[in-house]
């Protein structure tokens, strides 16, 4: 006969639920973010490919200081130009590579270890990927290029802190 007193998880009802911890909890809350960041800048870049394009041909590169000049790279006319006519593509990975980081920061606030590897793949695999095979290599060495993948580098090791707490 079964005994109705005793939980089906004995012992389990006296633990105490795992809690989030706090470091958790502001990285996913700063990924959704910085996520929501990366659709609307998506959606921006798709909007603003022609105007980017036809102001790249027109700005005259020589009457700009030197530091802005550097920012550009050499190149600037002829990434503006490909950044145009791959915009759809761009849009579309730039989508999916936010949706894959908040889906991966959903499970790490469960507390999910496979949500870290998730996060990885949308905050680097995905973006990597989808410069090189539209805009070329050179769009990851510049300065723009290296300043995003110095946030991404940061992110990924701050969670990688607390693959402890996950399971």
């Amino acid at each position: 006969m079964a005994d109705f007193n005793r939980p089906a998880d004995s012992g389990s009802f006296l633990e105490e639920p795992k809690k989030m911890p706090d470091m958790i909890n502001v990285l996913t809350i700063l990924t959704f973010i910085g996520s929501g960041v990366g659709v609307i800048f998506s959606l921006w870049g798709f909007v603003k490919a022609k105007s980017n394009y036809d102001t790249a041909t027109t700005i005259d590169v020589e009457k700009l200081p030197a530091f802005a000049r550097n920012m550009m790279g050499s190149d600037y006319v002829e990434k503006a130009r490909i950044a145009y006519e791959n915009r759809v593509p761009l849009l579309l990975m730039g989508l999916i590579a936010c949706a894959v980081c908040i889906y991966g920061a959903m499970q790490m606030r469960q507390l999910k270890k496979n949500g870290f590897y998730i996060y990885a793949i949308g905050e680097i695999v995905i973006p990597l990927l989808t410069t090189f095979l539209f805009l070329g290599s050179s769009s990851i060495a510049s300065f723009w290029g290296m300043f995003g993948m110095l946030f991404y580098v940061l992110f990924i090791v701050l969670y990688a802190t607390q693959l402890k707490y996950l399971k």
